[in-house]
């Protein structure tokens, strides 16, 4: 059974966050240097792992690629701390292509005005509470939920976006392995 984004309406149109204009993919074949953030959909087993951040809000984990890192470095660094978890395995399924309107890039590093946000699922090992280091997000709570229970958390505070990722994953996850 093949995916199309017509099965996901919040992700087969635009997106815009802030300054930027997001347009999600199921092609992720990009040139490298176009990274600039990695985001995971973490599994443990038959659940999906949902963090919730100081803001009470429900969030997608992942974050920006620090000065020459590797995008799967910056994945296992967001893992760790964001969840407190080890990452075991990772697959990419798609990337958000950004263009921003802002006059400089959100760290001087990183690609401007356009750049790309890969995304993916995998497996991680919850191993001890999120280290929520001064200059990230800070983490409140991590929990492993059924499907739609991590669904409903997202949809609820209208980030139809995540919840589709989610949704995707679940798909991707019980049509491929």
């Amino acid at each position: 059974m093949t995916i199309t984004l017509e099965q996901f309406p919040a992700l087969s149109k635009g997106i815009v966050w802030g300054y930027v204009e997001n347009c999600f993919t199921l092609d992720y074949k990009v040139d490298e240097a176009s990274v600039s953030n990695i985001s995971i959909i973490p599994t443990v087993g038959d659940k999906y792992v949902v963090m919730k951040i100081d803001n009470g809000k429900w969030e997608l984990v992942g974050g920006t690629l620090e000065p020459k890192e590797h995008h799967m470095d910056a994945l296992a660094r967001e893992v760790k701390e964001e969840l407190g978890a080890e990452l075991l395995s990772y697959t990419l399924f798609g990337c958000f292509k950004c263009h921003s309107s802002a006059d400089e890039p959100y760290r001087p590093h990183i690609p401007h005005p356009d750049f790309v946000r890969l995304v993916g699922y995998g497996e991680v090992k919850l191993v001890g509470e999120p280290l929520n280091p001064p200059d990230g997000e800070q983490v409140i709570a991590v929990e492993a939920v059924h499907i739609d229970e991590a669904v409903r958390r997202f949809e609820e505070i209208g980030r139809f976006d995540i919840a589709e990722l989610y949704r995707m994953t679940h798909f991707l996850k019980n049509n491929n392995e």
